[in-house]
């Protein structure tokens, strides 16, 4: 067998062809719906009907232990899911995995709850 000869690296020689692409800029909304699909859930008129049907279920009061905030005013208001669901539709739908939970509990307590579980 003869000498191999050492072949030139081609690779570097190369000059690239579309060079570099601008960043995507998204909301911070759409960034969600990107990395989190089953958000477009919340928005149908499925969900807003169930939610009603949990918020009168609940009487309008919120569920976690100690609190017991009760008022008419919906906005005020969250259901909640037990359980993570992470687009699993069995479970986002499950009745029985969702409570009524007053704004400040959702986004503080139950939010600290289930960081403390991850870890």
């Amino acid at each position: 067998m003869g000498k191999l000869k050492a072949l030139p690296n081609r690779l570097t020689s190369l000059r690239p062809g579309l060079g570099s692409l601008p960043p995507v800029e998204r909301t911070r909304d759409e960034d969600r719906m990107l990395h989190a699909p089953w958000r477009k859930l919340y928005k149908t008129a499925r969900w807003r009907a169930l939610r009603m049907v949990i918020l009168t279920r609940d009487m309008f009061t919120c569920q976690w232990p100690g609190c017991g905030f009760m008022t008419a005013d919906t906005s005020q208001l969250v259901v909640d899911h037990k359980r993570q669901h992470h687009g699993d539709e069995v479970l986002f739908w499950d009745e029985r995995n969702l409570q009524c939970l007053c704004a400040p509990c959702h986004n503080s307590r139950k939010q600290r709850a289930e960081r403390a579980q991850r870890h």
